[in-house]
């Protein structure tokens, strides 16, 4: 059931080609770094193509409980006059941050170092997740956090009065603790370094430099050491979101399984910690033109072109790739459904700690759907039905998780039989016009209660 009301069950059905212009929102991971930078300096910040979407507005509500002043003054235009670094002040109320585990985490990064107390909530799906891997670094600033067992939210951070600067390894390839330290950074003396062994998105980095704080790079035995100067003062920026890859992802990947399928995605972020997915797809076949390329708010974009010409074959995915593709292995999965062979997926355990255990959701989705599935704790192997051979017919749950709720309603674009999701509403906290946006394609998705 729905965390936001009562379930709200979609179907899929076989689908005509796919055409016309798919304009997706704007980007999940800037648009929340945009809100909360914006908070941290002293001025005002003006953002357009801010992604409205549940996730990124309870960001822009915490912002506010901050002391920080936001203001939406008509579609993707927002401003943010800051507090500036350490400015936050102590919110009055629980900071609800929905289903969104970005959200949550690069604020408490943002406020841990500043001597205030907050207490941080979510929906069933947040409130289940693991809050740990982000609380010990934090600790290490001088921050104290009590939160349910398993350090699960709800959860209270004490920010530390007098932090210390840190050193800190990354034990798993993750943008979002990475950012929270930098973020915590921001309000410690001296410099804090953040190591990473394996490359994540870097959004964090580049608009930290982007707002004025300096950061350096240096090789280091464990990987890349990411040097942040502490106690800036963040000027404040007009930024352009660029439109997120993982939201174009969808009709992407349902133009390349829908046969005569010819449709256009116009500024798309190309930044390389996030093409995981789009190399992944060349590699099986796919037809994708990155065309007029350029940067926009400090990101590379380009216009995408995506034609159906063929079945896609089966492939092996390097398991490096994994972090610049983490959030879109599940309609990759549903591609190799329908792709000729089999595609192995190593390196994707972080998939079994996101909004669900995406591992597990997909493999009984899928096979629910008729696809032979194996997996392990850190990989899926989908053997493909090829072109057509899916039979669907099948409900799956989405487990209140937007990703695997759009990947099934994808799947029955292209399988035999329709398929069905229990509950389609969390895919407003990332891409609230999903379903608008694919009926202007010409996908068969609706409400299953239309029936």
């Amino acid at each position: 059931m729905s965390a936001h009301g009562q379930p709200v069950p979609m179907i899929a059905s076989l689908s005509p080609p796919l055409s016309g212009i798919a304009e997706v929102p704007g980007d999940k991971s800037v648009s929340h770094r945009s809100l909360i930078l914006g908070a941290l300096t002293v001025g005002e910040t003006r953002i357009s193509g801010l992604l409205e979407g549940q996730d990124v507005l309870d960001t822009a509500s915490a912002m506010r409980a901050f002391g920080a002043e936001v203001i939406r003054h008509g579609p993707g235009a927002w401003t943010v006059r800051g507090v500036g670094v350490g400015g936050f002040a102590e919110p009055d109320r629980v900071i609800d941050c929905g289903n969104s585990g970005t959200g949550v985490r690069l604020i408490m990064g943002a406020m841990a170092t500043t001597p205030i107390t907050a207490t941080f909530t979510g929906d069933a799906s947040l409130c289940s997740r693991p809050m740990g891997r982000i609380t010990a670094p934090l600790a290490l600033f001088g921050t104290r956090a009590v939160g349910r067992s398993g350090g699960r939210l709800p959860m209270t951070l004490v920010g530390a009065a007098n932090p210390v600067p840190v050193r800190y390894a990354l034990p798993v390839p993750s943008a979002q603790v990475k950012s929270a330290v930098l973020l915590a950074g921001l309000n410690a003396p001296g410099e804090t370094v953040v190591i990473e062994a394996e490359a994540t998105r870097d959004h964090t980095e580049r608009m930290l430099r982007g707002f004025g704080a300096h950061l350096g790079f240096e090789d280091a035995p464990e990987g890349r050491a990411i040097i942040l100067s502490g106690q800036p003062e963040l000027v404040p920026q007009s930024v352009a979101v660029p439109r997120d890859p993982s939201s174009a992802a969808f009709p992407v990947c349902a133009a390349l399984m829908v046969p005569g399928s010819d449709i256009r995605v116009p500024g798309v972020s190309r930044n390389p910690t996030r093409d995981g997915l789009y190399r992944t797809l060349l590699d099986m076949g796919a037809d994708i033109a990155f065309e007029n390329p350029r940067d926009e708010g400090g990101e590379p974009v380009a216009d995408l072109r995506v034609r159906h010409t063929g079945t896609l074959r089966g492939v092996e995915v390097p398991p490096e790739r994994a972090a610049s593709m983490i959030d879109e292995f599940p309609i990759l999965s549903v591609v190799a459904a329908t792709a000729e062979g089999v595609t192995v997926m190593r390196g994707v355990r972080e998939l079994r700690v996101k909004e669900s255990d995406r591992i597990d959701a997909m493999a009984r989705g899928l096979e629910a759907c008729g696809v032979r599935i194996e997996e392990t704790e850190d990989s899926l192997t989908v053997h493909g039905c090829g072109a057509g051979g899916v039979p669907g017919g099948a409900t799956a749950e989405s487990r209140l998780d937007h990703r695997i709720a759009m990947s099934f309603l994808c799947l029955g674009l292209a399988a035999r039989a329709p398929v069905t999701v229990d509950d389609g509403s969390p895919i407003a906290t990332s891409f609230p016009v999903f379903e608008a946006l694919m009926a202007g394609l010409g996908a068969d998705i609706r409400h299953a209660a239309a029936d």
